[in-house]
């Protein structure tokens, strides 16, 4: 009974969430730890299944420092943004694109829905400048996405699940590396996604950040923009992300925490759910 009790609580989700779009940044200990790494897949082979559209949008930033440690390369980051010289990009660009990417489609493949991988690059997905940090500062080839075609994605969409590396290329064709959270947020404004989903290696937006217990459940645009002003760290640029998600239309934008596993099924399909939901302003 326990079982059917959660597919009845499960229903109206999906009959509520079917034939949409959802855009889910995958990073963190979901995508590190071998278990969560099955865990996402299967989740999200279920999502198509059930009649959900999933775009996946993916980084590997412990991947790329795990290369440039190996290579002796400076590791460096501007509120949490990687500061990315030329020789950066390259081995941002053959990480993510030859490594992670791959790995990801070779999950989801493997239970039963076909995937694709892709890259800003690929069909001009991403057109791209070259931006600063939240100070100003000189970060080097980091990336503001300013365009998103979205031909190739709902070419690829209709029968396979795209997944998506988060690099582009300005007009003059340089390389750029492109924080994850922003790909993720800019895809999901571009397609008219109902939700953007980020995943995370803490339980939400924390109230208190030494509290992992003050975990905000649910917030306005307005009260989480006036919140960035005095923000540091890699959580706001996924705040950021889901502030402009809401302006640009999505419906609702969640982070929640990857280190759970189906963490995705819980927020979804359960009336609880878990993490934070950034909604419009009222």
């Amino acid at each position: 009974m326990r079982d059917v009790g959660t597919l009845l609580e499960a229903l109206p989700y999906i009959r509520e969430f079917h034939g949409k779009t959802v855009v889910i940044k995958y990073g963190g200990a979901a995508m590190n730890d071998p278990a969560l790494r099955e865990d996402f897949a299967r989740d999200v082979v279920i999502l198509k299944y059930v009649g959900l559209n999933p775009i996946i949008v993916h980084g590997g930033g412990p991947d790329i420092t795990a290369y440039m440690n190996r290579l002796n390369m400076p590791v460096e980051f501007v509120g949490g943004l990687r500061v990315s010289d030329a020789d950066t990009v390259e081995i941002a660009k053959m990480v993510l694109i030859g490594k992670v990417n791959k790995d990801i489609v070779a999950r989801i493949n493997r239970h039963g829905q076909p995937a694709v991988g892709l890259s800003g690059d690929d069909g001009q997905l991403f057109r791209v400048s070259t931006t600063t940090g939240p100070g100003g500062e000189d970060i080097g080839f980091v990336g503001k996405i300013d365009r998103v075609d979205i031909g190739v994605i709902n070419h690829i969409a209709e029968d396979y699940i795209p997944v998506i590396a988060s690099v582009g290329a300005d007009r003059d064709g340089r390389s750029h590396n492109v924080n994850a959270d922003e790909a993720a947020g800019a895809i999901a404004r571009a397609t008219g996604a109902y939700k953007v989903m980020f995943l995370t290696d803490v339980a939400g937006w924390l109230r208190d950040p030494a509290d992992p217990d003050s975990v905000i459940s649910e917030a306005g645009a307005d009260e989480v923009e006036a919140a960035l002003e005095h923000m540091q760290g890699g959580m706001r640029p996924k705040l950021q992300a889901c502030v402009e998600a809401i302006h640009g239309g999505v419906t609702y934008a969640h982070i929640i925490d990857g280190r759970l596993p189906h963490s995705l099924l819980l927020e979804l399909f359960t009336d609880a759910g878990i993490g934070t939901k950034v909604r419009p302003a009222t």
